[in-house]
């Protein structure tokens, strides 16, 4: 049986018989209906629930055609930027157009605006007056409030002020989507909607109780990099759904609110989602255009989890997915490779069963189930609660039930994994295992840095731990005699790495012959721990200094260090010896550049 797409044009209602559409939702994507893609899940979601939703994808915002193609929604529009924020997709880390966006049809650049969630909006504004529009996807999550724009170099506003919407869904969505959608649908308007979690909202004043913090406003954290740290420091720990309360910043003197976080899906609610009758395919009007590449690398993967408790500095996870691991039944995964393996171009590969880390599905704890967790501890770092449990033995089960399908060749496992979490007793038989069955001859693994004041500063393990992983994967892989290798990813100029501490890593590189290809250039993401401190060039919690690599000269020249074998790279290294004449750099570029 075929499955439909969402409609995108009036022909796809006239099929379907229908005159409007309920909800009309806009994405910078294109439009992919696969579970990995915010836009497919969230119309699926609200398809399920009864609703009539169409899709708008990268219309033109240059006019007012496209948004009005699908006509004028009963209930409200849904707006986002896609899959990622829109600055991140149009530009690099040093702040230069980039070639190509692999969530366009052939990866075509340009057809999302700048900001696309402003932009779509006021396009709205202008062809529809008085009509519902709600905001939500990692755009409009991580800016919810005031935060540093890298882009602009300065601290902007909610994104909810800018863009004039209504409502802003931060998170995953989809409660508050269909809460609100519930709230239109039975006569309700914008004055009567009521406190919804995981939504923010902006009024005209807030009244004020036990259960209400108000942060310094807009217009101090603009100027004041101590109000700024103070507010931060608020946010942050304010993302306990049990314990969290309303948070209201003043913005020309009207407020914008912030309702608690949603509660983590239950079990059930994660298997219902992921069960809709997705096409796990790009729209067909991409065909003639080469597809959408980003759908490539996922079309046939399956996502196990979401949430991360790591809290790593720099990501984007803490903020948007939250800190609570939701897992799947083993039975629904298996449910969706069944479903995946009669696919007409299946080849008998899983390419991943995984989330934002491979090694925490099913972890849990018993806060957790509550919607809460500790306040002053963290559960991965300096080391691994006692009271979260790995859900090692329920994966090792999941893979060899989906192993045995008639039609799977492979499994392979391409989320990155906690290193961290694979050095005790408990996780031998886990590690062993995956690295016979489940890796295709690479093994991904986040090292980022190997100073350890650096790695402190990201909120990652020190550098024995990591080594003590090599060590354990390298008598694993000599057990099992198979040619396994680690792909470390590492990050440049991130806050905290000085000069000096990159010779460090590009020396600990150059002894052992690793050539890392997988280099991330730092790029502070709006709300996140590493964002401000680059910001203000200080810890918020410890108010300690600390050093940020802010030009683009120093920021090339610290990538050059960690990727010293490559030729391109001479020049900047040359550089780098004026500025030091270290005598390792000399051994370096003695050996590898003549």
């Amino acid at each position: 049986m075929v499955k439909d797409f969402l409609p995108i044009s009036m022909k796809d209602l006239k099929k379907r018989g229908w005159k409007e559409l309920d909800i009309i939702l806009i994405s910078g994507d294109a439009y992919v209906d696969h579970p990995s893609y915010g836009i497919a899940v969230i119309g699926r979601f609200l398809e399920s629930k009864g609703y009539k939703v169409g899709i708008i994808a990268q219309p033109d915002w240059h006019s007012r055609r496209d948004f009005l193609k699908l006509g004028r929604p009963r209930l409200f529009f849904g707006v986002t930027s896609g899959n990622v924020d829109s600055m991140v997709a149009n530009y690099t880390a040093n702040k230069k157009p980039r070639k190509k966006d692999d969530y366009s049809p052939g990866g075509k650049i340009g057809l999302r605006p700048d900001r696309a969630i402003i932009v779509y909006t006021n396009r709205l504004r202008e062809v529809f007056s008085r009509i519902p529009i709600v905001i939500g996807g990692l755009e409009a999550s991580l800016r919810r409030l005031a935060h540093y724009d890298y882009w602009d170099n300065r601290v902007r506003r909610s994104i909810l002020v800018d863009s004039k919407a209504d409502i802003l869904v931060y998170g995953m969505g989809e409660r508050q989507v269909l809460e609100i959608a519930e709230h239109f649908k039975k006569g309700g308007n914008l004055q009567t909607l009521p406190l919804i979690r995981g939504t923010v909202v902006v009024k005209d004043d807030c009244p004020l109780d036990e259960d209400t913090i108000v942060l310094p406003s807009f217009e101090e954290v603009r100027i004041n990099k101590d109000k700024f740290m103070e507010a931060f420091r608020i946010i942050y720990s304010n993302m306990c759904p049990k314990t969290a309360k309303t948070l209201v910043q003043k913005n020309n003197g009207r407020a914008v609110i912030q309702f608690p976080p949603q509660f983590p899906l239950t079990t059930q609610e994660m298997d219902y989602i992921y069960e809709l009758p997705y096409t796990r395919r790009a729209h067909p009007i991409y065909d003639n255009y080469g597809g959408v590449k980003g759908l490539e690398t996922v079309r046939f993967s399956i996502v196990s989890h979401r949430g991360c408790c790591g809290e790593c500095a720099f990501c984007s996870l803490y903020v948007h997915q939250g800190r609570i691991v939701q897992s799947r039944s083993s039975e629904s995964i298996l449910k969706e490779a069944e479903i995946i393996s009669q696919e007409k171009d299946f080849k008998g590969t899983i390419t991943d069963i995984g989330g934002p880390t491979a090694n925490l599905y099913r972890a849990n704890c018993l806060l957790w189930e509550k919607g809460e967790f500790c306040k002053d501890k963290g559960c991965l770092i300096p080391k691994k609660c006692s009271k979260l449990n790995l859900g090692y033995k329920d994966s090792l089960e999941l893979y060899r039930k989906v192993s045995s399908l008639p039609r799977i060749k492979h499994i392979f496992i391409n989320s990155g994994f906690r290193y961290d979490l694979l050095i005790e007793e408990y996780a031998k038989d886990y590690l062993k295992e995956i690295c016979k069955f489940h890796i295709s001859g690479r093994m991904k693994v986040a090292s980022e840095h190997i100073v350890d004041d650096v790695l402190k500063i990201m909120n990652k393990p020190p550098l024995k731990v990591y080594q003590r992983f090599v060590k354990i994967f390298k008598e694993v892989v000599k057990e099992i005699s198979l040619p396994l290798y680690l792909v470390n990813y590492f990050i440049s100029a991130h806050p905290g790495s000085n000069f000096t501490n990159t010779l460090k890593l590009a020396f600990y590189l150059f002894k052992r012959r690793l050539h890392p290809e997988q280099i991330q250039d730092f790029i502070p993401l709006p709300m996140t721990l590493s964002a401000c401190i680059y910001y203000t060039g200080k810890h918020p919690f410890t108010g300690k200094d600390i050093y940020v690599p802010r030009t683009f000269r120093e920021r090339k020249i610290q990538r050059a260090l960690i990727q010293y074998y490559n030729p391109k790279n001479k020049q900047l290294l040359l550089k780098a010896l004026n500025i030091s004449h270290n005598k390792n750099l000399i051994k370096i570029l003695s050996k590898k550049h003549g």
